[in-house]
């Protein structure tokens, strides 16, 4: 264990073997960080809140907090989250395994995310999102959830499986990004999705199936991305994926 001298650490906290805590960080008492773990500079991990119900903040093994990062108590994130610098994540966070979160995003709490999630810097995701697994969201996107806002009526957004959110798109509260939708950049999208379909403009519209995108190298068929694109993903998840 590799504790910084100017780290606090709460003796209420459980921190696993091997694991690694910057210079100035806080570690709070309602905390379980799972072995080889990094908590980076001036973090704050374990933040208390009456809203996470007096849940324990749990991060699970082969983590990377990188510097000037917020986590709240009360959430669980599987092994292998790696996290940007200044990342805020509030209460009630239940995430997956091999969670990347980038650089001023921030999770809003009260939210479901599977494995192998990818957010881009910028990120915002709204209370009660749901999101599936090998879903990628690009910079300055925003999940919402309120629909007529400001009020307590709060309605999260749905993202299925594989889907990909391109850049500075907004998805509106109640929306369903169904399973390998892709959403194109600046767009704003409401409603129900189908499956595969590419969704583009403000308000989007539904213009082709995702299988018409070329890559501009090749022209082999851009989508589904997971045929062609592995980096990242262990060797047994990509066997099937190239099987199927």
């Amino acid at each position: 264990m590799k504790i910084h001298p100017t780290a606090i650490i709460s003796p209420k906290a459980k921190l696993g073997n091997n694991v690694e805590i910057g210079p100035s960080t806080i570690v709070y008492d309602n905390v379980v960080i799972g072995d080889n773990s990094i908590i980076g500079a001036f973090c704050e991990i374990g933040v208390a809140n009456h809203l996470s119900k007096g849940e324990p903040l749990v991060i699970g093994a082969n983590a990377n907090i990188r510097s000037h990062s917020i986590f709240y108590e009360g959430s669980y994130f599987g092994e292998g989250l790696t996290t940007g610098h200044r990342v805020t994540v509030r209460e009630l966070v239940k995430a997956g395994k091999n969670l990347q979160i980038g650089t001023l995003s921030d999770l809003q709490g009260h939210c479901e995310i599977g494995d192998y999630v990818r957010f881009h810097s910028n990120v915002h995701i709204g209370q009660k999102s749901k999101i599936g697994n090998f879903v990628w969201i690009f910079p300055y996107v925003v999940l919402t959830n309120d629909p007529h806002p400001p009020s307590d009526t709060l309605i999260g957004v749905n993202v299925e499986d594989f889907a990909v959110i391109a850049t500075m798109s907004v998805i509106l509260p109640g929306t369903t990004v169904a399973e390998g939708v892709l959403v194109g950049a600046h767009s704003s999208l409401k409603g129900e999705t189908e499956a595969n379909m590419v969704y583009v403009g403000s308000p989007a519209k539904k213009i082709c199936t995702t299988s018409k995108i070329k890559l501009q190298d090749s022209k082999e068929n851009a989508y589904p991305w997971r045929k062609h694109f592995h980096r990242g993903y262990p060797i047994e998840i990509v066997k099937e994926w190239v099987a199927e």
